[in-house]
């Protein structure tokens, strides 16, 4: 029996992420090319009517840097055999991993080059530099999830816009909406603590409000970055203003979001910005960033900043903590904006692509 499509999610976390999100929201809508999904038991879905072939489930970021070595030379080694035992016609890959110098025909999907934008700030810096364009011009097609990222991909590795695909996200409808919920007392963020998220400057500007607000930040504790940001809230004399959730569980997430006055998210460079979407589904009112792809999701829906300019942030966080009228506005325009994205035509878009080199 020959398996055309093979689809590689050896890489899906426990806990999920961006890149998790996109993968699990994605494959549902693949049912229409019999994909095989390459899956650990551990991370795959209940209920997942789907071809499955089990893959070792150390192989994720769960692991650490261990579990990206070890599914490095796991795809390097067993795809090839996989996709031969299977008489599969094409690999699909959500992240830009595939086996090099091999018969394998595989398209990849690249969320971001953010490593090769702070170079001195990421360990992946080597991965991206060396590994990563070997992949791509191996590549049949390559899709990403921005235009921002598609320029990204010229740019750093001179890849012909003819090559590339860009399909962007979108939000799980039935999970993130508006709740009307009172709104609470706090600013909020959503995801990692890295240097690229800005962070510290989001400290900065939130230090120049009143005492009356809080500012929660929902993402793993990491004992690289954590750490300096509540070293920074104890200086500006608002550490009792500083709530670290750490990983908030998905089912958990809309309610902080609803109840949230405004959903701060200035980083300095995002593939996409998923907390973006998920909290303008909500009506909760956004304040990020008009650069990279940020200015893609929010659209005119959100206050756009500069993220290297703390009074800016500052002065967007006043103005949606105290104007009403602003606030109604914003969420109005939020609503109706993520309403332009679904995963159905995202998985529509991207079924299109696989089957024409299928």
């Amino acid at each position: 029996m020959q398996n055309s499509l093979l689809v590689n999610l050896s890489f899906l976390a426990q806990k999920p992420t961006g890149i998790t999100t996109y993968a699990a929201n994605l494959f549902p809508h693949l049912q229409s090319l019999d994909p095989t999904l390459l899956i650990s038991p551990l991370a795959c879905p209940t209920g997942l009517d789907a071809n499955c072939y089990p893959v070792p489930p150390n192989l994720t970021p769960d692991y650490g840097s261990l579990g990206h070595l070890r599914r490095l030379l796991w795809t390097q080694l067993q795809v090839p055999r996989i996709y031969k035992k299977l008489r599969s016609r094409l690999l699909f890959s959500p992240i830009p991993e595939a086996p090099l110098y091999t018969q394998c025909r595989y398209i990849v999907n690249v969320n971001d080059l953010i490593p090769l934008h702070f170079p001195n700030r990421s360990p992946l810096t080597s991965y991206f530099r060396y590994y990563v364009p070997q992949v791509l011009q191996q590549a049949e097609h390559i899709l990403c999830i921005s235009t921002a990222t598609a320029k990204d991909l010229t740019h750093f590795y001179n890849i012909s816009p003819e090559k590339i695909t860009s399909i962007l996200l979108a939000h799980n409808a039935d999970h993130f909406h508006f709740l009307d919920l009172p709104t609470n007392n706090y600013f909020l963020y959503i995801g990692r603590h890295d240097p690229y998220k800005n962070l510290h400057r989001v400290i900065t500007a939130f230090a120049a409000l009143p005492r009356e607000y809080e500012l929660w930040l929902a993402g793993p504790f990491d004992p690289r970055y954590t750490p300096a940001l509540q070293t920074s809230a104890a200086e500006l004399n608002i550490g009792d203003r500083l709530k670290i959730l750490d990983y908030v569980k998905y089912q958990d997430l809309p309610t902080i979001i609803n109840q949230a006055i405004a959903l701060v998210f200035p980083s300095l460079w995002e593939g996409f910005g998923l907390p973006v979407l998920e909290a303008m589904a909500c009506g909760t009112p956004v304040i990020t960033s008009n650069i990279s792809s940020l200015p893609e999701v929010a659209g005119d829906a959100a206050l756009l900043v500069d993220p290297y300019n703390t009074a800016e942030i500052t002065t967007a966080m006043q103005a949606v903590a105290t104007e009403t009228g602003l606030r109604s506005h914003l969420s109005q325009l939020s609503r109706a904006r993520a309403n332009d994205f679904s995963w159905a035509s995202t998985g529509q878009a991207t079924v299109e692509v696989l089957a024409r080199y299928l």
